[in-house]
Protein backbone atom coordinates (compact mmCIF):
# COMPACT_ATOMS: atom_id res chain seq x y z
CA UNK A 1 0.00 0.00 0.00
CA UNK A 2 1.23 3.48 -0.75
CA UNK A 3 1.35 6.25 1.59
CA UNK A 4 -1.20 8.13 -0.09
CA UNK A 5 -3.56 5.33 -0.32
CA UNK A 6 -3.39 4.91 3.73
CA UNK A 7 -6.87 5.72 5.24
CA UNK A 8 -6.88 8.14 8.81
CA UNK A 9 -7.63 5.52 10.78
CA UNK A 10 -4.96 3.22 9.42
CA UNK A 11 -2.16 6.23 10.09
CA UNK A 12 -3.71 6.52 13.64
CA UNK A 13 -3.18 2.97 14.44
CA UNK A 14 0.49 3.14 12.62
CA UNK A 15 0.78 6.21 14.95
CA UNK A 16 -0.21 4.12 18.29
CA UNK A 17 2.14 1.56 17.53
CA UNK A 18 4.34 3.62 17.46
CA UNK A 19 3.51 4.70 20.98
CA UNK A 20 3.22 1.90 22.00
CA UNK A 21 6.93 0.87 21.41
CA UNK A 22 8.14 3.65 23.22
CA UNK A 23 5.79 3.04 25.68
CA UNK A 24 7.26 -0.46 26.46
CA UNK A 25 10.67 0.59 27.06
CA UNK A 26 10.26 3.13 29.41
CA UNK A 27 7.31 2.11 31.14
CA UNK A 28 9.55 0.42 33.85
CA UNK A 29 12.59 2.43 34.37
CA UNK A 30 13.61 3.27 37.84
CA UNK A 31 14.11 7.13 38.46
CA UNK A 32 17.96 7.17 38.28
CA UNK A 33 17.71 5.81 34.69
CA UNK A 34 15.27 8.70 33.60
CA UNK A 35 18.19 11.24 34.28
CA UNK A 36 20.62 9.07 31.86
CA UNK A 37 22.22 11.06 29.26
CA UNK A 38 21.15 10.43 26.04
CA UNK A 39 23.04 11.19 22.36
CA UNK A 40 21.01 14.79 21.98
CA UNK A 41 23.57 17.07 23.54
CA UNK A 42 22.15 17.94 26.92
CA UNK A 43 19.22 15.76 26.86
CA UNK A 44 18.28 13.64 29.16
CA UNK A 45 16.05 10.25 29.09
CA UNK A 46 13.29 12.56 30.93
CA UNK A 47 13.72 15.19 28.36
CA UNK A 48 13.05 13.46 25.44
CA UNK A 49 9.90 12.33 27.07
CA UNK A 50 8.67 15.18 27.82
CA UNK A 51 9.61 16.84 24.59
CA UNK A 52 6.95 14.40 23.15
CA UNK A 53 4.65 14.84 25.78
CA UNK A 54 4.70 18.68 25.34
CA UNK A 55 4.02 18.62 21.68
CA UNK A 56 1.84 15.87 21.43
CA UNK A 57 -0.24 18.01 24.09
CA UNK A 58 0.13 21.06 21.94
CA UNK A 59 -0.50 18.31 18.64
CA UNK A 60 -3.94 17.52 20.23
CA UNK A 61 -4.95 21.35 20.60
CA UNK A 62 -3.92 22.16 16.98
CA UNK A 63 -6.74 19.73 15.53
CA UNK A 64 -9.22 20.24 18.75
CA UNK A 65 -8.96 24.18 18.89
CA UNK A 66 -7.19 26.40 16.33
CA UNK A 67 -7.67 29.45 17.66
CA UNK A 68 -6.40 28.15 21.11
CA UNK A 69 -3.76 26.44 19.45
CA UNK A 70 -2.44 30.23 18.09
CA UNK A 71 -2.56 31.78 21.13
CA UNK A 72 -0.52 29.20 23.15
CA UNK A 73 1.74 28.89 19.79
CA UNK A 74 2.32 32.75 20.36
CA UNK A 75 3.33 32.24 23.77
CA UNK A 76 5.80 29.92 22.76
CA UNK A 77 7.36 31.43 20.05
CA UNK A 78 7.38 34.73 22.38
CA UNK A 79 9.75 32.33 25.31
CA UNK A 80 12.59 31.73 23.04
CA UNK A 81 15.19 30.42 23.42
CA UNK A 82 13.67 29.06 26.99
CA UNK A 83 12.85 25.59 26.05
CA UNK A 84 9.56 25.05 27.43
CA UNK A 85 9.17 21.25 25.96
CA UNK A 86 11.74 19.74 28.91
CA UNK A 87 10.39 21.42 32.13
CA UNK A 88 7.68 19.12 32.56
CA UNK A 89 10.74 16.74 32.76
CA UNK A 90 13.01 18.16 34.69
CA UNK A 91 9.95 19.04 37.67
CA UNK A 92 8.59 16.16 38.18
CA UNK A 93 9.39 12.28 38.78
CA UNK A 94 9.77 10.08 35.84
CA UNK A 95 6.57 8.23 36.80
CA UNK A 96 4.64 11.35 36.90
CA UNK A 97 6.11 12.40 33.60
CA UNK A 98 5.35 9.19 32.12
CA UNK A 99 1.57 8.95 33.27
CA UNK A 100 1.49 12.62 31.65
CA UNK A 101 3.10 11.44 28.57
CA UNK A 102 0.39 8.54 28.28
CA UNK A 103 -2.36 11.43 28.78
CA UNK A 104 -1.30 13.57 26.22
CA UNK A 105 -1.23 11.04 23.56
CA UNK A 106 -4.18 9.56 24.49
CA UNK A 107 -5.59 13.65 23.90
CA UNK A 108 -3.41 13.53 20.34
CA UNK A 109 -5.07 10.01 19.57
CA UNK A 110 -8.68 11.01 20.02
CA UNK A 111 -8.40 14.90 18.63
CA UNK A 112 -7.33 12.83 15.61
CA UNK A 113 -10.52 10.28 15.75
CA UNK A 114 -12.62 13.54 15.78
CA UNK A 115 -11.10 15.41 13.23
CA UNK A 116 -11.96 16.44 9.65
CA UNK A 117 -9.69 15.11 7.89
CA UNK A 118 -9.94 17.55 5.25
CA UNK A 119 -8.47 20.57 7.45
CA UNK A 120 -5.67 21.87 7.56
CA UNK A 121 -4.16 21.54 10.92
CA UNK A 122 -1.78 24.41 12.44
CA UNK A 123 1.83 24.00 13.53
CA UNK A 124 5.11 26.00 13.74
CA UNK A 125 5.81 26.31 10.63
CA UNK A 126 2.99 25.63 7.62
CA UNK A 127 0.14 24.11 8.20
CA UNK A 128 -0.29 20.41 7.43
CA UNK A 129 -2.86 17.93 5.97
CA UNK A 130 -4.33 15.60 8.70
CA UNK A 131 -2.27 12.59 7.43
CA UNK A 132 0.89 14.69 6.68
CA UNK A 133 0.92 16.18 10.32
CA UNK A 134 0.05 12.70 12.13
CA UNK A 135 3.16 11.08 10.29
CA UNK A 136 5.29 14.47 11.56
CA UNK A 137 4.33 12.89 15.29
CA UNK A 138 5.13 9.41 14.15
CA UNK A 139 8.63 10.46 12.84
CA UNK A 140 9.30 12.08 15.89
CA UNK A 141 7.77 9.37 18.31
CA UNK A 142 10.13 6.86 16.26
CA UNK A 143 13.59 9.10 16.21
CA UNK A 144 13.60 10.07 20.22
CA UNK A 145 12.60 6.78 20.72
CA UNK A 146 15.79 5.79 19.00
CA UNK A 147 17.79 7.88 21.22
CA UNK A 148 16.24 6.67 24.36
CA UNK A 149 16.47 2.91 22.89
CA UNK A 150 20.33 3.20 22.43
CA UNK A 151 20.67 4.43 25.85
CA UNK A 152 18.99 1.41 27.51
CA UNK A 153 20.22 -1.05 25.36
CA UNK A 154 17.13 -2.00 23.37
CA UNK A 155 17.77 -2.95 20.25
CA UNK A 156 14.08 -2.05 18.60
CA UNK A 157 13.04 -4.07 15.44
CA UNK A 158 12.91 -2.19 12.44
CA UNK A 159 8.93 -2.05 11.28
CA UNK A 160 6.66 -1.15 8.03
CA UNK A 161 6.01 2.23 10.16
CA UNK A 162 9.58 3.58 9.11
CA UNK A 163 8.19 3.99 5.69
CA UNK A 164 6.53 6.73 7.15
CA UNK A 165 9.54 8.30 8.55
CA UNK A 166 11.37 7.82 5.01
CA UNK A 167 8.54 9.76 3.02
CA UNK A 168 8.66 12.40 5.48
CA UNK A 169 12.46 12.34 5.24
CA UNK A 170 12.48 12.25 1.73
CA UNK A 171 9.35 15.15 2.00
CA UNK A 172 11.70 17.61 3.50
CA UNK A 173 13.98 17.93 1.20
CA UNK A 174 13.09 21.33 -0.21
CA UNK A 175 13.40 22.41 3.46
CA UNK A 176 16.60 20.83 4.23
CA UNK A 177 18.08 23.03 1.35
CA UNK A 178 16.31 26.08 2.17
CA UNK A 179 17.15 25.78 5.91
CA UNK A 180 20.99 25.93 5.12
CA UNK A 181 20.58 28.71 2.73
CA UNK A 182 21.18 26.90 -0.52
CA UNK A 183 19.32 27.10 -3.48
CA UNK A 184 16.54 25.85 -4.58
CA UNK A 185 17.09 22.47 -6.77
CA UNK A 186 14.37 21.15 -9.17
CA UNK A 187 15.84 18.13 -10.08
CA UNK A 188 14.58 14.61 -9.41
CA UNK A 189 16.67 12.39 -6.87
CA UNK A 190 15.39 8.85 -6.92
CA UNK A 191 15.32 7.00 -3.56
CA UNK A 192 15.44 3.20 -3.35
CA UNK A 193 15.01 1.74 0.13
CA UNK A 194 14.96 -1.81 1.08
CA UNK A 195 12.10 -2.12 4.06
CA UNK A 196 12.59 -4.70 6.80
CA UNK A 197 10.60 -7.21 5.20
CA UNK A 198 12.87 -6.81 2.13
CA UNK A 199 10.46 -5.01 -0.06
CA UNK A 200 11.48 -1.70 -2.02
CA UNK A 201 9.94 1.55 -1.40
CA UNK A 202 10.98 3.90 -4.14
CA UNK A 203 10.76 7.89 -4.87
CA UNK A 204 11.51 9.83 -7.34
CA UNK A 205 11.93 9.51 -11.18
CA UNK A 206 12.95 6.05 -11.88
CA UNK A 207 15.31 7.91 -14.69
CA UNK A 208 17.39 10.11 -12.77
CA UNK A 209 21.29 9.35 -12.45
CA UNK A 210 20.50 11.42 -9.02
CA UNK A 211 20.25 8.76 -6.69
CA UNK A 212 19.98 7.34 -3.00
CA UNK A 213 20.06 3.25 -2.70
CA UNK A 214 20.28 1.50 0.59
CA UNK A 215 18.46 0.06 3.52
CA UNK A 216 15.83 2.32 4.96
CA UNK A 217 16.29 2.03 8.51
CA UNK A 218 19.78 3.73 7.39
CA UNK A 219 18.02 6.73 5.47
CA UNK A 220 15.74 7.16 8.35
CA UNK A 221 18.97 7.56 10.95
CA UNK A 222 20.56 10.00 8.50
CA UNK A 223 17.84 12.08 7.91
CA UNK A 224 16.41 12.53 11.49
CA UNK A 225 20.31 13.22 12.05
CA UNK A 226 20.62 9.80 14.48
CA UNK A 227 23.32 9.16 11.92
CA UNK A 228 25.96 11.03 10.14
CA UNK A 229 26.00 10.43 6.33
CA UNK A 230 29.22 8.96 6.35
CA UNK A 231 28.57 6.51 9.02
CA UNK A 232 25.94 4.84 6.76
CA UNK A 233 25.78 2.49 4.49
CA UNK A 234 23.94 4.53 1.61
CA UNK A 235 24.68 4.87 -1.65
CA UNK A 236 24.79 8.30 -2.81
CA UNK A 237 24.85 9.51 -6.43
CA UNK A 238 24.93 13.00 -8.17
CA UNK A 239 25.67 16.33 -7.08
CA UNK A 240 22.18 17.00 -5.90
CA UNK A 241 21.43 13.39 -3.56
CA UNK A 242 24.76 14.25 -1.89
CA UNK A 243 24.31 18.21 -1.66
CA UNK A 244 21.05 17.30 0.44
CA UNK A 245 21.89 13.97 2.38
CA UNK A 246 24.97 16.21 3.83
CA UNK A 247 22.42 18.12 4.94
CA UNK A 248 18.52 16.43 5.17
CA UNK A 249 16.74 17.31 8.07
CA UNK A 250 13.61 15.46 8.30
CA UNK A 251 12.20 17.45 11.45
CA UNK A 252 10.92 21.46 12.03
CA UNK A 253 13.74 23.83 13.42
CA UNK A 254 17.05 25.45 12.48
CA UNK A 255 19.57 23.86 11.08
CA UNK A 256 21.38 21.09 12.93
CA UNK A 257 23.70 18.07 11.62
CA UNK A 258 24.90 15.05 13.31
CA UNK A 259 28.69 14.74 13.47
Amino acid sequence: MTLNAMTLNEMIADLESEQDSLDQIVADLDEASWKLATDSPGWTIADQISHLQFFDERAALAMDDPEAFAVDRRLIISSAPRDLSVELGRRVSGVELFQAWRLSRLALIDAAQKVDPTVRVPWYGPSMAVKSFLTARLMECWAHGEDIAQVVGVLRKPSARLKHVAHIGVGARAFSLMINQLPEDSRSIRVELTAPDGELWTWGDESSEQRVLGDALDFCLVVTQRRALPDSQLTVLGDSATRWMQIAQAFAGAPTRKT
